[in-house]
Protein backbone atom coordinates (compact mmCIF):
# COMPACT_ATOMS: atom_id res chain seq x y z
CA UNK A 1 0.00 0.00 0.00
CA UNK A 2 0.72 3.47 -1.11
CA UNK A 3 2.02 5.43 2.30
CA UNK A 4 0.95 8.69 2.20
CA UNK A 5 2.79 11.88 2.55
CA UNK A 6 2.34 13.63 5.65
CA UNK A 7 3.83 16.81 5.28
CA UNK A 8 1.96 19.75 3.27
CA UNK A 9 4.10 22.80 1.90
CA UNK A 10 0.72 24.65 1.97
CA UNK A 11 0.16 28.65 0.63
CA UNK A 12 0.91 29.57 4.56
CA UNK A 13 4.22 26.96 5.32
CA UNK A 14 4.88 23.80 6.00
CA UNK A 15 3.10 21.52 8.79
CA UNK A 16 2.81 17.97 9.63
CA UNK A 17 -0.83 17.10 8.83
CA UNK A 18 -2.88 13.37 9.55
CA UNK A 19 -6.56 11.81 9.56
CA UNK A 20 -8.10 10.64 11.80
CA UNK A 21 -8.72 7.52 12.83
CA UNK A 22 -4.68 7.01 12.72
CA UNK A 23 -3.82 3.91 10.55
CA UNK A 24 -0.41 2.90 10.82
CA UNK A 25 0.09 2.73 6.64
CA UNK A 26 -2.26 5.65 5.89
CA UNK A 27 -2.61 6.04 1.95
CA UNK A 28 -4.66 9.46 2.13
CA UNK A 29 -3.69 12.70 2.47
CA UNK A 30 -5.22 14.95 5.35
CA UNK A 31 -5.77 17.63 2.66
CA UNK A 32 -6.20 17.81 -1.24
CA UNK A 33 -5.70 20.22 -3.76
CA UNK A 34 -9.37 21.96 -2.64
CA UNK A 35 -8.00 22.98 0.75
CA UNK A 36 -4.72 24.01 -0.97
CA UNK A 37 -6.64 26.32 -4.28
CA UNK A 38 -8.53 28.09 -0.85
CA UNK A 39 -5.52 29.30 0.39
CA UNK A 40 -4.15 29.70 -2.46
CA UNK A 41 -6.19 32.19 -3.44
CA UNK A 42 -6.49 33.53 -0.05
CA UNK A 43 -2.85 34.34 0.27
CA UNK A 44 -2.85 36.07 -3.40
CA UNK A 45 -5.26 38.19 -2.05
CA UNK A 46 -2.89 40.10 -0.07
CA UNK A 47 -5.73 40.16 2.88
CA UNK A 48 -6.29 38.30 6.00
CA UNK A 49 -8.66 39.37 8.42
CA UNK A 50 -8.69 38.12 12.12
CA UNK A 51 -11.04 35.30 12.94
CA UNK A 52 -11.72 33.93 8.86
CA UNK A 53 -14.63 31.66 9.31
CA UNK A 54 -13.36 27.76 8.16
CA UNK A 55 -16.59 25.54 7.72
CA UNK A 56 -15.96 21.91 6.46
CA UNK A 57 -12.34 21.61 7.49
CA UNK A 58 -12.17 18.03 7.64
CA UNK A 59 -8.85 17.88 9.69
CA UNK A 60 -7.59 21.11 10.21
CA UNK A 61 -6.02 21.78 6.63
CA UNK A 62 -7.61 24.90 6.19
CA UNK A 63 -7.40 26.10 10.53
CA UNK A 64 -4.15 24.89 10.87
CA UNK A 65 -2.37 27.04 8.25
CA UNK A 66 -4.27 29.97 9.26
CA UNK A 67 -3.51 29.44 13.28
CA UNK A 68 -2.14 32.97 13.77
CA UNK A 69 -4.99 34.85 12.45
CA UNK A 70 -7.62 32.89 15.30
CA UNK A 71 -9.37 30.93 12.56
CA UNK A 72 -13.31 29.80 13.38
CA UNK A 73 -13.89 26.50 12.48
CA UNK A 74 -17.78 25.27 12.02
CA UNK A 75 -18.65 21.60 11.26
CA UNK A 76 -20.78 18.75 11.90
CA UNK A 77 -17.74 16.52 12.47
CA UNK A 78 -16.14 15.64 16.13
CA UNK A 79 -13.43 13.76 13.99
CA UNK A 80 -12.47 16.99 12.31
CA UNK A 81 -12.35 18.86 15.71
CA UNK A 82 -10.60 16.23 17.63
CA UNK A 83 -7.83 16.08 13.91
CA UNK A 84 -7.66 19.42 14.29
CA UNK A 85 -6.57 19.81 17.86
CA UNK A 86 -4.19 17.16 17.17
CA UNK A 87 -2.41 18.43 13.80
CA UNK A 88 -1.86 22.01 16.37
CA UNK A 89 -0.64 19.49 18.74
CA UNK A 90 1.62 18.32 16.38
CA UNK A 91 3.00 21.21 14.64
CA UNK A 92 3.73 22.53 18.17
CA UNK A 93 1.01 25.62 18.11
CA UNK A 94 -1.21 26.25 20.93
CA UNK A 95 -3.96 24.38 21.55
CA UNK A 96 -6.28 27.39 22.20
CA UNK A 97 -5.83 28.81 18.29
CA UNK A 98 -8.71 27.72 16.66
CA UNK A 99 -12.00 28.31 17.79
CA UNK A 100 -14.27 25.31 17.31
CA UNK A 101 -18.19 26.01 16.41
CA UNK A 102 -20.46 22.59 16.41
CA UNK A 103 -22.98 22.40 13.64
CA UNK A 104 -25.83 23.37 15.70
CA UNK A 105 -24.34 26.34 17.00
CA UNK A 106 -25.36 29.28 15.33
CA UNK A 107 -22.05 30.42 12.83
CA UNK A 108 -20.25 33.22 13.80
CA UNK A 109 -20.42 36.49 12.09
CA UNK A 110 -17.20 37.10 9.91
CA UNK A 111 -16.03 39.01 6.83
CA UNK A 112 -13.95 36.21 5.56
CA UNK A 113 -15.28 32.62 4.84
CA UNK A 114 -13.78 29.39 3.36
CA UNK A 115 -16.14 26.49 2.47
CA UNK A 116 -14.83 23.23 1.93
CA UNK A 117 -17.59 21.34 0.02
CA UNK A 118 -19.09 19.12 2.13
CA UNK A 119 -20.43 15.25 0.56
CA UNK A 120 -24.28 16.71 1.09
CA UNK A 121 -25.26 19.35 -0.84
CA UNK A 122 -27.98 19.44 1.69
CA UNK A 123 -25.84 19.99 4.29
CA UNK A 124 -23.94 22.90 2.20
CA UNK A 125 -27.79 24.46 1.85
CA UNK A 126 -28.78 24.21 5.59
CA UNK A 127 -25.26 26.27 6.28
CA UNK A 128 -25.63 28.72 4.17
CA UNK A 129 -29.15 29.29 5.08
CA UNK A 130 -28.14 29.80 8.46
CA UNK A 131 -25.21 31.57 7.14
CA UNK A 132 -26.57 34.19 4.72
CA UNK A 133 -27.82 36.51 7.63
CA UNK A 134 -24.84 36.82 9.09
CA UNK A 135 -22.23 38.12 6.10
CA UNK A 136 -22.08 41.69 5.06
CA UNK A 137 -22.10 42.90 1.28
CA UNK A 138 -18.52 42.86 1.46
CA UNK A 139 -17.80 39.55 2.45
CA UNK A 140 -15.16 37.35 0.97
CA UNK A 141 -16.75 33.66 0.85
CA UNK A 142 -14.60 31.63 -1.44
CA UNK A 143 -15.88 27.52 -1.90
CA UNK A 144 -13.97 25.16 -3.12
CA UNK A 145 -13.72 20.94 -4.18
CA UNK A 146 -12.93 18.72 -6.20
CA UNK A 147 -14.24 18.90 -9.85
CA UNK A 148 -15.83 15.49 -10.02
CA UNK A 149 -17.77 16.04 -6.61
CA UNK A 150 -19.34 19.53 -7.77
CA UNK A 151 -22.49 19.13 -9.95
CA UNK A 152 -24.22 21.82 -11.82
CA UNK A 153 -26.57 22.42 -8.57
CA UNK A 154 -24.07 23.88 -6.30
CA UNK A 155 -23.93 27.00 -8.65
CA UNK A 156 -27.76 27.45 -8.62
CA UNK A 157 -27.56 27.00 -4.68
CA UNK A 158 -25.05 29.96 -4.10
CA UNK A 159 -26.64 31.89 -6.79
CA UNK A 160 -30.04 32.01 -5.25
CA UNK A 161 -28.96 31.58 -1.46
CA UNK A 162 -25.82 34.27 -1.49
CA UNK A 163 -25.48 35.75 -4.85
CA UNK A 164 -23.19 36.09 -8.13
CA UNK A 165 -20.44 33.67 -8.54
CA UNK A 166 -16.86 33.93 -9.98
CA UNK A 167 -15.65 30.20 -10.74
CA UNK A 168 -11.94 30.09 -11.30
CA UNK A 169 -10.06 27.78 -13.89
CA UNK A 170 -9.65 24.40 -12.67
CA UNK A 171 -6.72 23.53 -10.81
CA UNK A 172 -5.28 20.09 -9.77
CA UNK A 173 -8.80 18.86 -10.92
CA UNK A 174 -10.10 21.18 -7.69
CA UNK A 175 -12.25 24.10 -8.58
CA UNK A 176 -12.66 27.10 -6.56
CA UNK A 177 -15.68 29.62 -6.69
CA UNK A 178 -15.98 32.93 -5.28
CA UNK A 179 -19.33 34.39 -4.30
CA UNK A 180 -20.54 37.82 -3.81
CA UNK A 181 -23.07 38.37 -1.09
CA UNK A 182 -26.05 40.46 -2.77
CA UNK A 183 -28.47 41.09 0.65
CA UNK A 184 -31.35 41.88 -1.32
CA UNK A 185 -31.96 38.38 -2.29
CA UNK A 186 -34.81 36.55 -0.17
CA UNK A 187 -34.11 33.88 2.20
CA UNK A 188 -36.37 31.22 1.57
CA UNK A 189 -38.09 29.05 4.18
CA UNK A 190 -35.54 26.43 5.88
CA UNK A 191 -36.54 22.43 4.86
CA UNK A 192 -34.48 21.67 7.35
CA UNK A 193 -34.77 19.48 9.71
CA UNK A 194 -36.96 16.92 7.45
CA UNK A 195 -38.99 14.91 9.22
CA UNK A 196 -40.50 11.37 7.90
CA UNK A 197 -42.96 8.16 9.92
CA UNK A 198 -41.38 4.76 10.80
CA UNK A 199 -43.38 2.72 8.89
CA UNK A 200 -45.03 0.37 11.05
CA UNK A 201 -45.14 2.89 14.00
CA UNK A 202 -46.65 5.68 15.72
CA UNK A 203 -42.76 7.28 15.27
CA UNK A 204 -42.12 10.53 13.19
CA UNK A 205 -37.97 10.58 13.04
CA UNK A 206 -36.59 13.96 12.89
CA UNK A 207 -33.11 14.10 10.45
CA UNK A 208 -30.59 17.08 10.57
CA UNK A 209 -29.49 18.30 7.27
CA UNK A 210 -25.90 15.90 7.34
CA UNK A 211 -27.81 12.79 7.56
CA UNK A 212 -28.14 10.00 5.00
CA UNK A 213 -31.53 9.10 3.68
CA UNK A 214 -33.28 12.07 5.55
CA UNK A 215 -36.50 11.35 3.42
CA UNK A 216 -36.64 7.78 4.36
CA UNK A 217 -35.75 4.70 6.20
CA UNK A 218 -32.72 3.38 3.79
CA UNK A 219 -33.30 -0.05 3.06
CA UNK A 220 -29.91 -1.66 4.44
CA UNK A 221 -31.52 -0.29 8.40
CA UNK A 222 -35.12 -2.09 6.58
CA UNK A 223 -33.31 -4.82 6.38
CA UNK A 224 -31.28 -5.02 9.67
CA UNK A 225 -34.48 -3.87 11.71
CA UNK A 226 -36.52 -6.68 10.13
CA UNK A 227 -33.78 -9.18 11.41
CA UNK A 228 -32.69 -7.66 15.11
CA UNK A 229 -31.33 -9.93 17.81
CA UNK A 230 -34.11 -10.12 20.89
CA UNK A 231 -32.83 -8.80 24.03
CA UNK A 232 -34.61 -9.27 27.81
CA UNK A 233 -33.68 -7.61 30.67
CA UNK A 234 -31.17 -4.51 31.43
CA UNK A 235 -28.62 -5.36 29.54
CA UNK A 236 -26.19 -2.36 27.25
CA UNK A 237 -27.00 -2.10 24.22
CA UNK A 238 -24.84 0.34 22.08
CA UNK A 239 -26.17 2.31 18.52
CA UNK A 240 -23.03 2.24 16.85
CA UNK A 241 -22.65 5.16 14.31
CA UNK A 242 -26.46 5.79 15.61
CA UNK A 243 -27.70 8.33 12.77
CA UNK A 244 -31.11 9.69 13.80
CA UNK A 245 -31.50 6.64 16.01
CA UNK A 246 -33.81 4.48 14.12
CA UNK A 247 -31.98 1.17 15.26
CA UNK A 248 -31.46 1.77 18.95
CA UNK A 249 -35.26 3.28 18.92
CA UNK A 250 -36.54 0.12 18.21
CA UNK A 251 -34.19 -1.76 20.82
CA UNK A 252 -35.23 0.15 23.46
CA UNK A 253 -38.76 0.10 22.46
CA UNK A 254 -38.54 -4.22 22.00
CA UNK A 255 -36.92 -4.30 25.74
CA UNK A 256 -37.79 -1.08 28.32
CA UNK A 257 -35.48 -2.37 30.78
CA UNK A 258 -32.64 -2.19 28.43
CA UNK A 259 -29.77 0.98 28.83
CA UNK A 260 -29.05 1.95 25.20
CA UNK A 261 -26.15 4.24 24.27
CA UNK A 262 -26.38 6.49 20.74
CA UNK A 263 -23.22 7.26 18.73
CA UNK A 264 -21.86 9.14 16.13
CA UNK A 265 -19.04 11.92 15.31
CA UNK A 266 -21.53 13.79 14.05
CA UNK A 267 -23.61 16.50 16.25
CA UNK A 268 -26.44 16.89 13.77
CA UNK A 269 -26.73 12.55 14.16
CA UNK A 270 -26.55 12.20 17.79
CA UNK A 271 -28.71 15.41 18.26
CA UNK A 272 -31.64 13.99 15.98
CA UNK A 273 -31.06 10.83 17.83
CA UNK A 274 -31.61 12.78 21.09
CA UNK A 275 -35.09 14.11 19.74
CA UNK A 276 -36.34 10.77 18.53
CA UNK A 277 -35.78 8.96 21.63
CA UNK A 278 -38.16 11.51 23.31
CA UNK A 279 -41.40 9.83 21.81
CA UNK A 280 -40.06 6.70 23.91
CA UNK A 281 -39.34 8.29 26.77
CA UNK A 282 -39.12 12.29 27.08
CA UNK A 283 -37.13 12.42 30.56
CA UNK A 284 -34.43 10.11 28.01
CA UNK A 285 -33.75 8.19 31.77
CA UNK A 286 -32.12 5.38 30.10
CA UNK A 287 -30.53 6.57 27.18
CA UNK A 288 -27.59 8.27 26.55
CA UNK A 289 -26.23 10.19 23.51
CA UNK A 290 -22.54 10.21 22.79
CA UNK A 291 -20.33 12.68 20.11
CA UNK A 292 -17.07 10.90 19.51
CA UNK A 293 -14.83 8.85 18.22
CA UNK A 294 -16.42 5.05 17.73
CA UNK A 295 -16.28 3.52 20.93
CA UNK A 296 -13.04 4.46 22.15
CA UNK A 297 -14.49 5.88 25.46
CA UNK A 298 -16.39 2.74 26.76
CA UNK A 299 -14.67 0.71 29.24
CA UNK A 300 -13.88 -2.88 28.53
CA UNK A 301 -16.63 -5.70 28.69
CA UNK A 302 -19.25 -3.12 29.27
CA UNK A 303 -21.74 -3.69 26.67
CA UNK A 304 -23.91 -6.88 25.79
CA UNK A 305 -24.78 -6.12 22.26
CA UNK A 306 -23.36 -3.28 19.67
CA UNK A 307 -25.84 -2.44 16.50
CA UNK A 308 -24.24 -1.24 13.51
CA UNK A 309 -25.06 0.10 9.95
CA UNK A 310 -21.08 1.11 9.48
CA UNK A 311 -20.57 4.02 7.00
CA UNK A 312 -18.07 3.55 3.94
CA UNK A 313 -16.76 6.47 3.32
CA UNK A 314 -15.42 9.41 5.34
CA UNK A 315 -16.51 12.86 3.70
CA UNK A 316 -15.84 12.44 -0.48
CA UNK A 317 -13.35 9.09 0.28
CA UNK A 318 -15.04 4.99 0.22
CA UNK A 319 -13.16 2.78 2.38
CA UNK A 320 -13.35 0.68 5.32
CA UNK A 321 -11.54 2.77 7.66
CA UNK A 322 -14.14 3.86 9.56
CA UNK A 323 -15.58 0.31 10.09
CA UNK A 324 -12.54 -1.36 10.94
CA UNK A 325 -12.00 0.95 13.95
CA UNK A 326 -15.78 0.34 14.86
CA UNK A 327 -15.54 -2.96 14.79
CA UNK A 328 -12.02 -3.40 16.62
CA UNK A 329 -13.90 -0.91 19.42
CA UNK A 330 -17.07 -3.08 19.49
CA UNK A 331 -14.85 -6.18 20.36
CA UNK A 332 -13.11 -4.40 23.13
CA UNK A 333 -16.44 -2.83 24.69
CA UNK A 334 -18.05 -6.08 24.48
CA UNK A 335 -18.36 -8.86 27.79
CA UNK A 336 -17.24 -12.05 26.33
CA UNK A 337 -20.43 -13.35 25.66
CA UNK A 338 -21.92 -10.06 24.08
CA UNK A 339 -22.44 -10.13 20.55
CA UNK A 340 -21.67 -7.15 17.30
CA UNK A 341 -24.73 -7.18 14.82
CA UNK A 342 -24.01 -5.13 11.35
CA UNK A 343 -25.52 -4.34 8.07
CA UNK A 344 -23.64 -4.09 5.07
CA UNK A 345 -23.68 -4.12 1.37
CA UNK A 346 -23.10 -7.48 0.08
CA UNK A 347 -19.62 -6.38 -1.51
CA UNK A 348 -17.86 -5.52 1.44
CA UNK A 349 -15.33 -7.50 2.76
CA UNK A 350 -16.59 -7.04 6.34
CA UNK A 351 -16.40 -11.27 7.18
CA UNK A 352 -12.77 -10.33 7.20
CA UNK A 353 -12.53 -7.22 9.39
CA UNK A 354 -14.54 -8.87 11.72
CA UNK A 355 -12.65 -12.22 12.13
CA UNK A 356 -9.43 -10.02 13.08
CA UNK A 357 -11.79 -8.81 16.10
CA UNK A 358 -14.05 -12.12 16.46
CA UNK A 359 -13.84 -15.70 17.21
CA UNK A 360 -17.13 -16.40 15.47
CA UNK A 361 -18.51 -14.52 12.79
CA UNK A 362 -21.34 -15.83 11.01
CA UNK A 363 -24.00 -14.68 8.40
CA UNK A 364 -27.41 -14.47 10.23
CA UNK A 365 -29.12 -13.34 6.70
CA UNK A 366 -28.79 -11.67 3.37
CA UNK A 367 -30.59 -10.39 0.86
CA UNK A 368 -29.86 -9.26 -2.69
CA UNK A 369 -27.82 -6.48 -1.62
CA UNK A 370 -27.46 -6.32 2.15
CA UNK A 371 -26.24 -9.23 4.56
CA UNK A 372 -26.06 -9.00 8.33
CA UNK A 373 -23.28 -10.38 10.02
CA UNK A 374 -23.53 -11.59 13.60
CA UNK A 375 -20.02 -11.52 15.24
CA UNK A 376 -19.42 -12.89 18.95
CA UNK A 377 -16.59 -14.33 20.84
CA UNK A 378 -14.51 -10.97 21.03
CA UNK A 379 -11.05 -10.91 21.45
CA UNK A 380 -9.96 -7.75 23.78
CA UNK A 381 -6.41 -7.33 23.48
Amino acid sequence: MHQAETVWHSPFGDFELRRLPLRRRESLRAWDAADDYLLADLAASGEIDPAPLVINDAFGALAVPLHSHAPQSWSDSWLAFEATRQNLQRNSLPADAVRFIGSLQTPPAARQVLIKLPKSLALLEDQLLRLKPRLAEDCQLRLAGMQKHMPRRLWTLLETLVGPTETLPGRHKAKLIRVRVDASLPLPQTPYPSRYRLEGTDFELLNHSALFSRERLDIGTRFLLEQMPQTEGPGRIADLGCGNGVIGLVAARDNPEAEVFFVDESFMAVDSARENLKQLDPQLQRFHFIVGNSLTDFEVASLDLVLCNPPFHQQQAVGDRVAAQMFRDAARALQPEGELWVVANRHLNYPRLLKRHFGRVETHAANRKFVILRAAEPRQG
